[in-house]
């Protein structure tokens, strides 16, 4: 992965400063941060995961498949927010590169779970140190217990604002959100 170059060479006072100004002047300090926090992680993440079919979305479908109990294909679908038809697509292309495989469910015949392979499970371990080097790069201008309790704050928040959201399902939506922007 390429690392990508820090934006500014800003000071934590000047950042502290510059943000204050920033909110008072020129709207919300939260939603400019968001804002930019989000940009620069989904740009490093599509980087982080441009090794796999179709990136972002496909870090998402194989994230979703080896991390939770092999789920059917119109259950991934419907919680990716993913159509159906561009599901089977993209489960296509995954189970050709021989990262996940359908397999028939045993209590009904009529659906297929999706298994995600022992090789389907190395990649995305791979592709997740990536992901986690390009977190701990996004937030390096903080000290690392700064970022400890950032993170925790924001998890603390994120559950208040919208408890009970699936998490992976909200990074799906946005991850697509901010492709389309």
């Amino acid at each position: 992965m390429t690392a990508r170059a820090p934006h500014s060479t800003t000071t934590s006072s000047q950042a502290s400063t510059q943000g204050s100004s920033q909110g008072s002047s020129h709207g919300s300090v939260l939603g400019w941060s968001l804002t930019v926090l989000l940009r620069e992680w989904s740009a490093r993440v599509e980087d982080a995961s441009r090794d796999l079919p179709h990136g972002v979305r496909g870090y998402q479908v194989l994230s979703a498949v080896v991390h939770e109990t092999p789920p059917t294909q119109a259950a991934l679908a419907a919680r990716l927010g993913i159509d159906r038809t561009v599901m089977t697509y993209l489960l296509d292309k995954f189970e050709g590169c021989g990262l996940l495989e359908r397999r028939q469910d045993p209590a009904d015949r009529r659906a297929r779970r999706i298994v995600p392979t022992d090789h389907g499970r190395r990649v995305l371990a791979e592709v997740d140190a990536r992901v986690a080097q390009a977190e701990d790069e996004l937030l390096s201008t903080l000290p690392s217990e700064d970022r400890r309790v950032l993170l925790a704050l924001l998890e603390h928040a994120a559950g208040g604002a919208a408890p009970g959201e699936d998490r992976c399902a909200a990074v799906a939506r946005s991850a697509a959100l901010t492709q389309e922007a």
